[in-house]
């Protein structure tokens, strides 16, 4: 159960804020980066979180903001998917994200990278599911070409 914070409860850090965790510490370490480094790095960025924030994120005792994330991605020098997905993709890995439950590595990085929706496809129109994902998550000049014709 969360532990009460100020009358109202804490924010449970799920199975995406702990491969965000993870993942905000191995490219940290990867960099050669101390806590208190990436919190200057941070800090010029205009999105100042102390040190001992980034310490708490990477234990997963504190949420990860979107404003956030985006700019520990920015500072780390990786894509946003980066921080929200574990480093694995093969056919046969399966991994837990938040609101969606356990699904193949493959399917979540296609998602994330926009390609494809989360969700299986239905036998039947797989172009015209993938295409109403495109349309509805990407810009026009994104999305994938289907090879569907306009006639």
């Amino acid at each position: 159960m969360a532990e009460q914070q100020r009358g109202r409860r804490a924010i449970e850090v799920g199975p995406t804020g702990e491969t965000v965790a993870a993942n905000i510490k191995r490219l940290r370490d990867r960099r050669g980066m101390t806590t208190r480094q990436l919190s200057g790095v941070l800090e010029r960025a205009g999105r100042a979180i102390p040190a001992s924030g980034i310490t708490r994120m990477e234990k997963a005792e504190r949420v990860v903001t979107a404003d956030e994330l985006t700019a520990l991605a920015a500072a780390l020098q990786v894509n946003p998917s980066a921080l929200l997905l574990p480093l694995k993709d093969g056919p046969a890995d399966l991994i837990e994200v938040t609101g969606v439950g356990q699904v193949g590595a493959e399917r979540a990085w296609d998602w994330m990278d926009g390609e494809m929706p989360i969700a299986e496809i239905k036998p039947g129109d797989p172009a015209g599911a993938i295409l109403q994902f495109q349309v509805d998550a990407r810009p026009a000049g994104r999305r994938l070409q289907l090879g569907v014709s306009d006639g």
